[in-house]
């Protein structure tokens, strides 16, 4: 036995492509397998979260805070990040996502401080914490703000 060679076992798989409503003798004729009468026997279905007429679940809970949709979503690497990378190399978003340190820029790229920073590199990013800045250029390198 191998995995190529797996099938279900007879009988347990059904094919759900049978005609409906086509007599008796089908097995699914008259009602055509939606019983008798009610909201699910008719044509056409409540819209997501109708609740029968009581108040729905979304309505019933209270609203709270607030979402402010101009807000900027910033992605934050550490210096230690940049190590990867070779003395003397520019580095900005492209490169960064090049390497697989950043997968989805969003709204920008903010270098933060922390970690191991052993390089002279030129790090081109939309921020930079004063903590990255200050060790990025102690060791010679440059921090520009695009």
């Amino acid at each position: 036995m191998e995995l190529s060679n797996l099938r279900p076992a007879k009988g347990s798989k059904h094919n759900d492509n049978f005609r409906r409503g086509r007599g008796h003798g089908s097995g699914n004729g008259k009602t055509a397998g939606k019983g008798h009468k009610g909201q699910k026997a008719r044509s056409g279905r409540t819209r997501p979260g109708f609740e029968g007429g009581q108040m729905p679940l979304y309505r019933r809970i209270p609203k709270r805070g607030f979402k402010n949709y101009n807000a900027k979503e910033i992605v934050a690497i550490n210096v230690s990040a940049l190590e990867v990378f070779d003395n003397g190399a520019t580095v900005d978003v492209d490169t960064l996502m090049e390497r697989g340190i950043v997968k989805n820029p969003r709204d920008g790229v903010k270098i933060l401080g922390n970690g191991d920073f052993t390089k002279k590199l030129t790090v081109k990013a939309n921020a930079f914490s004063a903590s990255a800045k200050e060790r990025i250029e102690a060791l010679g390198g440059t921090a520009e703000v695009m």
